[in-house]
């Protein structure tokens, strides 16, 4: 075997590679729902300590493991139907940081692609295990809970980013998508993520029941508007921020924004998936109009029915796939740059 094929052998992922990424994939989208349903269950404060629950690295309910968490936390109940939800969100999320991890040492060890991504991917995750124990030690902060929502999207959209990668068994050859077709791409992505930045700042402070029609708001709304209070990073003076501590004029105003926000990512996706059809690329205009379909059908679902818990779950990872929907789409209109390096270094060996 020449040294050309010995190295293109090395660096080609197996299918077990795959698996292991696949399955990075399907536990980040469960890690997902069960923070989405944890926040929405108002069980983010279920244990009071971080990594453990009440000095336990389980749900205390022996006697001397309720003996041991009075003597620690004397003025706190314990709350199982809370605590365990929140512990189960933290195993989830710690089985998924062994798995990243391990993805990111065979990625060093025999280097398929790039390192860059790999340990971007790395350092996501362990910025999300600083974030969930701020969420507790500074008891649900709603910019350290946005934050830690925000994250878990990045950590999934870097491993959706390796899957491609690691997918492609030779590297693929840059697109040539019109340059307004990949602009129009890119400024649908930005929308998303600021969409979804506002729908996390508006469940992170208790802000999603405050209109109950459609499309904007119940009364009159305008009058209330007050955007300075309801969009400062931070309030202090608090001991926790658990239900909320904004008036009703700042949270009218963080859900109103999220509803203006879900009008322009509707009219902004639904262009792109047009254009996308008109240029040929059918795959992905669907891909994006369904996503969106099902995340306006979720959004409507919420303010219809009084946020049922799961609808309001899946209306989290109806993001999330749309979020994966419009990366996809600048994946294959945007070039790759690494990619066509290891097309030249190939045709030069």
């Amino acid at each position: 075997m020449s040294n050309h094929t010995h190295s293109l052998a090395a660096s080609t992922p197996s299918v077990s590679w795959l698996h292991l990424v696949r399955f990075s994939l399907v536990l980040t989208l469960a890690v997902i729902a069960l923070g989405a349903y944890t926040r929405l269950a108002d069980a983010g404060l279920g244990c009071p300590d971080w990594p453990g629950c009440y000095g336990h690295y389980t749900v205390p309910l022996s006697p001397s493991a309720l003996q041991k968490a009075e003597f620690l936390y004397p003025h706190l109940d314990v709350e199982p139907h809370k605590a365990w939800p929140e512990m189960i969100h933290r195993y989830f999320a710690g089985t998924l940081g062994l798995v990243v991890f391990s993805i990111t040492y065979l990625c060093l060890r025999y280097r398929p692609v790039p390192m860059t991504l790999p340990l971007v991917i790395a350092a996501i995750v362990v910025f999300q295990a600083l974030l969930g124990m701020w969420t507790v030690t500074l008891k649900l902060l709603p910019l350290v809970v946005m934050g830690h929502l925000i994250g878990g999207f990045s950590l999934l959209s870097g491993l959706w980013l390796l899957y491609w990668r690691l997918q492609a068994a030779t590297p693929r050859a840059p697109s040539f998508a019109p340059l307004n077709l990949r602009v129009l791409a890119m400024l649908s992505l930005g929308v998303v993520v600021g969409q979804i930045m506002l729908g996390g700042w508006t469940s992170s402070n208790y802000a999603a029941l405050m209109c109950s029609r459609l499309p904007i708001c119940e009364g009159n709304w305008p009058q209330y508007l007050d955007f300075r209070t309801a969009f400062t990073p931070v309030h202090l003076g608090h001991d926790s921020y658990e239900f909320g501590v904004l008036d009703y004029g700042a949270r009218l105003t963080i859900h109103v924004a999220h509803r203006v926000g879900a009008m322009v990512t509707i009219a902004v996706l639904g262009l792109l998936a047009w254009r996308l059809r008109a240029l040929g690329y059918l795959q992905p205009a669907k891909m994006v109009l369904g996503a969106l379909s099902v995340q306006v059908l979720l959004g409507v679902g919420n303010v219809l029915l009084s946020l049922p818990l799961t609808i309001a779950v899946l209306h989290n990872l109806g993001a999330a796939l749309l979020l994966i929907a419009v990366l996809k789409c600048n994946d294959l209109l945007w070039p790759q740059t690494f990619a066509v390096s290891q097309t030249r270094s190939v045709s030069h060996e």
